[in-house]
């Protein structure tokens, strides 16, 4: 039992370590002056969240907010989260600019009190998470969706790896378990009906830090229940 206690302490130590240089990295990425990312749409993103009508949609680590201002622009009632203050920062400031307002928390996921089947869609855009955090975070997902909701994802596939060796400007983690399989998405939302589900290769111009030639997984499901 004593051990089972020690060890329990030294993996939440271990998660807030993690935790805090994952914070760190963002606030220094976020703080300078140029959106990192840009301030336009994730293209994916845009083409799917044009044909559907305006409801609640949730957008987790949104970063400096160039995927939920566009939403607000549409008439979403819009959602945001992520760890890094600095991206708030940059996402208020992109909002005021644009004449729309979004609703942006700070902090993990499971402590932000979302309430469940609170979202029409949940949009998840380049939102990378190490093997811990996605088992901890993608169940929530779908808890929070409501019935008929739709997921809408773009993320770095682990084939990227290559990719980011030959043009590190493509970005991305390095992290293989923070990138994501065909397999995956269909494990982590076996309650949906599939869209779209595909792993492809495309050309990515985004701000500083995605530029080149990717690997991406793109996936669009309808919670069935």
């Amino acid at each position: 039992m004593f051990i089972h206690k020690k060890q329990l302490r030294r993996c939440h130590k271990t998660e807030q370590y993690v935790y805090k240089n994952m914070k760190t990295f963002w606030n220094e990425r976020y703080k300078q002056e140029k959106y990192a990312y840009g301030k336009v749409p994730n293209s994916f993103f845009r083409e799917k969240l044009s044909k559907l009508q305006p409801g609640n949609i949730l957008l987790p680590s949104e970063g400096e907010g160039r995927n939920a201002v566009y939403a607000a622009t549409l008439n979403w009632d819009v959602s945001a989260f992520d760890i890094s203050e600095e991206g708030k920062n940059k996402a208020e400031k992109l909002a005021k600019e644009n004449f729309v307002s979004i609703k942006y928390l700070i902090g993990n996921f499971p402590n932000l009190n979302y309430q469940n089947e609170q979202f029409d869609v949940i949009a998840l855009i380049f939102a990378h998470y190490p093997t811990h955090i996605k088992k901890e975070y993608f169940p929530l997902f779908d808890k929070k969706l409501k019935s008929g909701g739709l997921i809408i994802f773009e993320g770095f596939s682990k084939n990227n790896l290559k990719y980011k060796k030959d043009n590190p400007n493509i970005g991305g983690p390095k992290n293989i378990n923070a990138l994501y399989t065909t397999d995956e998405l269909k494990s982590f939302f076996n309650n949906y009906d599939i869209i779209e589900l595909e792993e492809k290769e495309i050309e990515l111009q985004e701000g500083l830090y995605h530029n080149g030639r990717g690997s991406v997984v793109r996936f669009v499901g309808k919670k069935k229940y």
